[in-house]
């Protein structure tokens, strides 16, 4: 049994974002693998211009690897590429979105641009686009490894200069107030948020904490300094099932009455944590590929879509505003598994399992709900959506019960104030059991 961490298009001489392509932790069983001490793990990698991997690390080490056997090195050249190789469009069977214009690309980076999130998938290939224009960027990030990665992507792309890095949470007023007094930035791009539906199925209280909170705590501070936020949201905010599209339609409807933007996305094919990062590793190791319900289907865009779709909801003139891709219908999950294991090993038997929906899943997604309204927007990329809302002052009086609730942890009280502003959320039963033992201490009324 042996390890590596492939690192698309990144030799040293070289270097992309590796969100563009997602570094990879593989597991590789092979008998016939060296068994010296130094070979526990084999070294990190990329491909080479003809296919083959370079192993990083000294050349001693490197030279241990020489005699690597034939099957791990076709595991390692056509299997593990991931994105470098995949054309996502070919899936997609549809040409890319229409990419936002250069008037509006330039508008926007002549001021200075704050992102949150910024080492996420999304969060940085946006923060180097806009860098790669000229943009003066300001890039908060909760993960130290995550900032780490993103500083050493900036430098290689000759931007670092002109960009600003903070290491803090979304949710530290003081920390917001020292960026905007500081940097003045015109533009919030808000990217940071839990976002794993099986797994903040289980954690609702910090799921509240994060995606709630901290978005009122930014929007409050955006709001006082006159900027603008641009929240990229879910599709799993319309008619939410989990806690996840819960706390992120209340983090809408914080933006929305701040007077901000709001973008829902579907998923983003080749982001960190994402389905196709799993069916990868499951292909690499020979596995199953594991889909939930032969009947799931989802909306899926590209990450350059995504920075697109951004920028050009960023570029709208209509404050608050709602935004939606104009995407067609959505894809099944399973014939995504098949045209992947059919890109990345061809020659492969690669068999699908189906377990069930989990808690907080949905059979499909849909970009808006049978109440909101969608029209043309400036862009036509997207659309704009009309959509009811909570009066300012209301949501206000909500929030602030919401408060009273997490702090006490009482998931039973806190959840019956998400139901008043979210009428149209389905607690899951994992959720629900939760709460069960709580007493519910918030009216309706």
């Amino acid at each position: 049994m042996i390890a590596t961490t492939f690192c698309p298009n990144r030799s040293p001489s070289q270097r992309e974002s590796k969100y563009a392509a997602p570094r990879l932790n593989i597991t590789i069983q092979c008998m016939r693998a060296p068994q010296s001490p130094a070979a526990e793990a084999l070294p990190a990698f990329h491909l080479t211009n003809d296919g083959h991997p370079f192993f990083h690390g000294s050349r001693r080490r490197r030279r241990g690897w020489r005699h690597i056997c034939k099957d791990c090195i076709a595991i390692l050249t056509n299997v593990i590429p991931f994105s470098q190789i995949i054309d996502w469009h070919r899936f997609l069977a549809r040409p890319p979105l229409p990419a936002p214009s250069s008037d509006t690309v330039s508008i926007l980076v002549r001021h200075p641009i704050l992102i949150t999130g910024a080492g996420g998938s999304i969060g940085s290939a946006l923060a180097l686009r806009l860098a790669s224009a000229g943009a003066r960027t300001v890039l908060l990030e909760s993960s130290e490894s995550s900032l780490y990665d993103l500083h050493q992507d900036f430098a290689s792309a000759n931007v670092a200069d002109i960009a600003t890095f903070y290491l803090g949470n979304v949710a530290e007023r003081s920390l917001l107030d020292e960026i905007f007094s500081l940097h003045h930035p015109r533009f919030v791009f808000h990217a940071a948020a839990f976002k794993h539906v099986p797994l903040i199925e289980q954690q609702p209280i910090a799921a509240i904490a994060n995606n709630v909170f901290a978005t009122e705590i930014l929007a409050a501070a955006a709001f006082s300094h006159n900027t603008r936020v641009i929240l990229l949201s879910t599709d799993k905010a319309v008619a939410p099932a989990s806690m996840m599209g819960a706390t992120k339609r209340v983090a809408e409807q914080i933006v929305l009455t701040a007077g901000g933007t709001v973008l829902r996305l579907g998923n983003v094919l080749a982001s960190r944590g994402s389905v196709t990062e799993v069916f990868t590793r499951q292909i690499a190791s020979g596995l199953p590929l594991t889909v939930t319900d032969p009947a799931a289907r989802r909306y899926f865009l590209t990450i350059g879509e995504a920075v697109d779709l951004l920028i050009s909801a960023a570029g709208e003139p209509q404050t608050p505003g709602l935004f939606a891709p104009q995407l067609p219908a959505p894809h099944y999950i399973a014939d995504l598994a098949r045209f992947m294991a059919q890109s990345l090993a061809p020659h492969c038997e690669a068999s699908i399992e189906f377990s069930r929906l989990r808690a907080g899943d949905k059979e499909t997604e849909q970009l808006w709900s049978a109440s909101e309204t969608p029209h043309p927007a400036d862009s036509n990329s997207l659309v704009c959506l009309d959509s009811s809302s909570i009066a300012r002052g209301r949501l206000q009086d909500l929030l602030a019960n919401l408060h009273d609730a997490v702090r006490l942890r009482d998931l039973a009280a806190a959840l019956a104030v998400l139901r008043v502003i979210v009428s149209d959320y389905t607690p899951s039963s994992t959720v629900l059991t939760q709460s069960s033992s709580a007493p519910c201490q918030v009216s309706n009324e």
